[in-house]
């Protein structure tokens, strides 16, 4: 059974934080406003309230986001078996959420300082760290030599940053995605 009433709060939701990142972009997160972002949306500022009560909310729901889409992967992975299909194909989901959430991980980067200075902003940099550990854990195995830890872990990594790096270089997404997911894969076999 579909509930339509979630419906439309996840379609807001999700255009607020889309017209959000396009104006953070723009302007800065610091130089943005609340009643800019309901503005650019076309709705009263306390319509926007109903959503997000405030600009950290929104850049909460950014990580919210990833990190649902990154325990969602894990639950996936608990119960697979622990061989090379399933490590493939876990970084292969890995590297297509992080292209995914190209633009957010982006504006995070570019705003560091002020995401960290905001309540709780360490806390969701260390629940990263988590679920990256998490990931490490799947693909060789919390007992696993430091080595392989560390070359799963460069894999993850590396994962994204090349991502981050080269998705506004490329015009085929699905190749660049190939090419990730090749040399991730090299690092942990």
């Amino acid at each position: 059974m579909h509930d339509t009433a979630s419906t439309p709060r996840t379609d807001t939701r999700s255009r607020v934080q889309k017209v959000a990142l396009e104006l953070f972009a723009e302007q800065g997160y610091e130089k943005t406003s609340l009643r800019e972002i309901a503005e650019r949306l076309g709705v009263t500022k306390a319509a926007l309230y109903y959503h997000f009560k405030s600009k950290e909310d929104i850049v909460h729901s950014f990580t919210d986001d990833y990190f649902a889409e990154l325990d969602a992967l894990l639950d996936w992975a608990k119960d697979r078996p622990h061989d090379d299909e399933t490590r493939r194909e876990l970084l292969d989901r890995y590297v297509g959420i992080v292209l995914a959430s190209n633009a957010v991980f982006r504006f995070l980067e570019q705003n560091r300082a002020s995401i960290q200075s905001m309540e709780a902003g360490k806390e969701r940099f260390a629940r990263v760290r988590v679920r990256l550990d998490a990931l490490v854990d799947v693909l060789v195995g919390p007992d696993a030599p430091l080595r392989d830890r560390v070359r799963a872990t460069t894999a993850v990594l590396s994962a994204g940053a090349t991502c981050m790096f080269f998705l506004d270089q490329v015009d085929d997404r699905d190749k660049l995605r190939a090419i990730v997911l090749e040399m991730a894969t090299d690092l942990i076999s």
